[in-house]
Parts: structure tokens; C-alpha cells; sequence
């Protein structure tokens, strides 16, 4: 989960990004990151999923101890 999270906001700048994308970044499976991780995610409040892709969100960035981009913080919230 925390490798997810990690290489939306390190590879993708916290996203948008599409699930096939993500998925080959970590190295896992689309089916497997929608099916297993994707929900818990989103339940935590961790991730959002957009029109345009998978998201983090502002409490994803702050339980990595991580500093909410200023052009991000409007949509993240």
C-alpha cells in the first residue's frame, strides 16, 4: 500500500494517473491493484479515483510526511 502511494506522488506527482500506468509502476497487476489495494486505499481516505485517473489525496501526502503541493491542495482536499 505504502509503495502505491509512494509512486503516485514520487513518479506521477500525486496523479491523476491511469490504473494500467500505475499497476506497471509498482510492478503489480491492474486486477490486483483494483481488486485488492485500490479499496482499502480509498477507504482510508488515501486515494481517489477521477474521470482522468487514480489521484492521492491530502492525507495520503501527510501520512508519509509528505508537503501537499500548492497548485494540488484545492483538488486533493
Amino acid at each position: 500500500d505504502r509503495k502505491i502511494l509512494l509512486t503516485l506522488i514520487d513518479k506521477f506527482a500525486g496523479g491523476p494517473v491511469g490504473l494500467d500506468t500505475l499497476a506497471t509502476a509498482v510492478g503489480e497487476q491492474a486486477d490486483t491493484l483494483e481488486d485488492v489495494y485500490e479499496p482499502y486505499l480509498m477507504t482510508e481516505g488515501y486515494l481517489v479515483r477521477t474521470p482522468r485517473g487514480r489521484a492521492a489525496t491530502a492525507r495520503a501526502y501527510d501520512h508519509l510526511g509528505r508537503k501537499v503541493p500548492a497548485s494540488a491542495q484545492g483538488s486533493l482536499l
